[in-house]
Parts: structure tokens; C-alpha cells; sequence
């Protein structure tokens, strides 16, 4: 029997608070930048030397194999979020967050027991990209199913918020360890407290009972942008619409310039703070400052989202972040830390808003009852995302800078911002309600 209520119910923010908590073990990925600097040696690398001390028995890499990893674990993560959906929507959310929290921690234990860049690229990549892209696919459709479209910006940013949060604890952790235990007890300790939380926090998720539909907002008129209630699509019906392709080229926009940010944070800063021993030695921080903004970036987004319309949070977002990307090899080269702070805020910030949006765009247009799915295949856009952060290591190692790197991000968004202008909930007329 169909219901209607006036009011969310408890339940269905409990879904969305497991489903952040979720979120916050499988964002390992954000604070990698941590790593890469305790790894990245180019010299060293191309000397062949290993490390010793607490690290014995680690080889250096060069900038690009650091990346590599990177970008490996985010391939891995893209594509097996198309699998992570269909199970979160055959089987329910569930049995995805237990088993996508059991591969992240398999993953981490891998690479921590290897001491290797084949145990790195399997563990941390493979492993590590496969549980995250499960585990992700599960808690967003989940909490979405309890909500009406005014809620989904905000929902969908208060779930995928976790995610980017977990930089903000996650990279102080990993430096703390990796600087008083090595980098092997960093990845295993990290593995096997992510594996706890996860199957915890999964337990909670859950989808609404039969027949439950979910409130409309009372006495007020449908914000603007915000697209009518939709059929729903199942993925064959959704690839058959341009929509699908821009939003896939959408994702990539707003998330390659993100990643590349993410990969190279903490060695920027590194670079960047000069003579300033304290930045210089504590370059985590600029990855957990990122992970915060990066999380606000996803609420704040989602919720002004939900008032103006998805596609001028995306054109707002896009732009003000291409302007920040241009500037950045400058801020660089001034050694300005706080416009460094401010410049790859800004771009952690659209990052982050992007991943709240794209759910929410999907389920706009496509419809809530195949999100997991569909979402999983907008996704691939994200996974081709990492492509700008590998190139960008390649970059790195031929010219010794990123700023070759931060144009070419910055010309992609704004192309991305300029299809979003064009972009229009696809017609319904032959679709199937399913």
C-alpha cells in the first residue's frame, strides 16, 4: 500500500548519517598525497636505492609511478562502482558497505605487507579501487530513496561529504604513522580500523519499506531548476539520451581538476613554503585542510543546489575554480602560502560540489529506483578524471612543475561548464515506467 507522509522520519537520516560514516573509511584515496610525498624521490628512484630505518625495504619511485597508484585505485574504483550498483539495487545497501569496507582493508593490508610498487598497484589499486568503488556505490542511492527532489542536493552532499571529510583525520593519522612506525603500519593499522567501522556503520543502511513515498515540500513552490518527479530509466533506456554522455563528460570536468589537485597536495605546499620549515615538514596538512573544504564543498553545494538548480551550482562552481587553476603556477612561484591555501580550496570545494551534484543531476533526470546503477555508469566520468593527475606526473618529470598541468585542467572545466549551459532533462515520452 502506497503512503505518503509529511515528514522524513528518523530512519531515513539515520541511512544518511551511516551512509557518511561509510564514506569516511573508503576516502583513503584523498589523503594519498600524503604517501606519495613519504615515497617520491625521483633521483633516489632512478638510482635504484631502497629506503632503510622504519621504511626498510621500500623502493623510491618517481613522480609518475606515485601518480600511477593514484590513478590505477581510481580506474578500479569508476568501473566497479557499475557493479556495486546493480548490487545495491538487486540486494540492498548493505552487503555492498560490508564487502566494499573488506576489499579497501585487504587492499591496505596488501600494501603495507609487500613493501612493493607491485604490492602498492595491487593492494592500494586494485584492491583498495575495487572496495571503494562497491562500498560508494552503495550508501547515495540508499539515502536518496527517502527523499523528495528538493532534498536530493543536500542529501547526496551530506552522504558523499564523508568521503572527502576522511582526508581531514586520515592525513594527520597517516603522517603520524608513517613518521613514528613507517609506511607499512600505516597502510595495515588503517586497514584494519576501516574494516570495523564499515561493516558497522553498513549494517545501518537500509532501503525505505513498500510502498513508502517520500515527503514534498509543504507550501512551497518547486525551487528553481529543479526538475519534476521522473520515470525511472533503467541504464540500456539512459545511454540511449545525449544527456547521459554530457553528464558523463560533466563528471570528468569538474573531477579532473580536483584529483590533480589531490595528488600533488601535500608536495606543492611542500614546495611552496620555501624557507617556512614548519609547511615544509607538515605538508599533511594542506590534504586534511583540503578534506574539509572538500566536504563543505559537497553539503554546501548540494544545498544551494536544491534553491538555484543543479546546472547553476555546476556553472558557478566550474568557473570560479578555472579562474584559481589559471592563477596557480603563479601563487607557486610567489611561494604565497596563503593564496596557495585559498587557490586549491576553491578547487577542493567545486571537486567536492561535482560529486554532490552528479547524483543528484542522475536521479533528476533518470529516476531514484535504478540510481545505483545508473549512477555507476555517470561515474565512469570520474574515473577518467585520474587521467589528468597520471599525465600531469609525466609533466612533473620532464619539466619539473605543474603548470603545464594546471592550464590544461583549467580548459577542460570551463569546456565542462560550457555543455552544462546546454544541458536539459531528457524526454520521457518513450520510456517505460518501470
Amino acid at each position: 500500500m502506497t503512503s505518503q507522509i509529511s515528514k522524513e522520519p528518523t530512519r531515513a537520516w539515520v541511512v544518511t548519517a551511516a551512509g557518511a560514516a561509510v564514506n569516511l573509511c573508503l576516502g583513503i584515496l584523498y589523503a594519498w598525497s600524503v604517501w606519495k610525498k613519504a615515497l617520491v624521490d625521483k633521483p633516489k628512484a632512478d638510482a635504484g636505492e631502497i629506503m632503510t630505518g622504519l621504511n626498510s625495504g621500500w623502493a623510491y619511485l618517481t613522480d609518475a609511478q606515485g601518480t600511477f597508484a593514484y590513478f590505477i585505485c581510481g580506474l578500479f574504483f569508476a568501473f566497479f562502482m557499475i557493479p556495486g550498483g546493480r548490487l545495491q539495487d538487486t540486494y540492498g545497501p548493505k552487503i555492498g558497505a560490508t564487502l566494499g569496507g573488506l576489499c579497501v582493508a585487504a587492499g591496505c593490508i596488501v600494501a603495507g605487507l609487500s613493501k612493493s610498487y607491485l604490492g602498492l598497484i595491487l593492494g592500494f589499486g586494485v584492491l583498495g579501487g575495487i572496495g571503494m568503488g562497491i562500498g560508494y556505490a552503495a550508501p547515495t542511492p540508499a539515502a536518496l530513496r527517502w527523499f523528495g527532489p528538493h532534498r536530493r542536493g543536500l542529501v547526496s552532499g551530506i552522504v558523499v561529504a564523508g568521503y572527502g571529510a576522511a582526508a581531514l583525520y586520515i592525513a594527520p593519522l597517516a603522517q603520524y604513522l608513517i613518521d613514528n612506525y613507517g609506511i607499512s603500519t600505516s597502510f595495515i593499522g588503517l586497514g584494519i580500523i576501516f574494516a570495523l567501522v564499515v561493516i558497522l556503520a553498513g549494517q545501518l543502511l537500509s532501503w525505505p519499506p513498500e510502498g513508502y513515498l517520500p515527503p514534498q515540500p509543504q507550501n512551497k513552490t518547486v525551487s528553481k531548476g529543479m526538475p519534476t518527479p521522473s520515470v525511472d530509466w533503467l541504464p540500456p533506456e539512459m545511454m540511449t539520451r545525449w544527456q547521459y554522455y554530457a553528464l558523463v563528460f560533466m563528471f570528468l570536468g569538474s573531477a579532473q581538476s580536483g584529483l590533480l589537485v589531490i595528488a600533488n597536495a601535500a608536495p606543492i605546499l611542500a614546495k611552496t613554503a620555501g624557507k617556512v620549515e614548519f609547511f615544509a615538514q607538515n605538508a599533511w596538512i594542506i590534504a586534511a585542510f583540503g578534506g574539509a573544504i572538500n566536504a563543505l564543498g559537497r553539503v554546501g553545494t548540494g544545498l544551494y543546489s536544491d534553491k538555484i538548480g543543479r546546472n547553476n551550482a555546476y556553472t558557478i562552481n566550474g568557473l570560479v575554480s578555472a579562474v584559481f587553476l589559471i592563477t596557480a603556477p603563479f601563487i607557486i612561484s610567489l611561494e604565497n602560502i596563503p593564496l596557495l591555501f585559498l587557490a586549491l580550496g576553491i578547487a577542493y570545494w567545486q571537486y567536492g560540489g561535482g560529486l554532490a551534484l552528479m547524483p543528484a543531476f542522475t536521479a533528476d533526470f533518470f529516476g531514484s529506483k535504478n540510481l545505483g546503477a545508473n549512477y555507476g555508469f555517470v561515474f565512469i566520468g570520474w574515473g577518467l578524471g585520474f587521467l589528468m593527475p597520471l599525465m600531469a606526473g609525466y609533466i612533473k618529470d620532464y619539466t619539473g612543475s605543474y603548470d603545464i598541468s594546471f592550464y590544461l585542467s583549467a580548459i577542460l572545466l570551463v569546456s565542462a561548464v560550457l555543455m552544462c549551459k546546454f544541458l536539459k532533462k531528457p524526454s520521457a515520452s518513450a520510456v517505460k515506467i518501470k
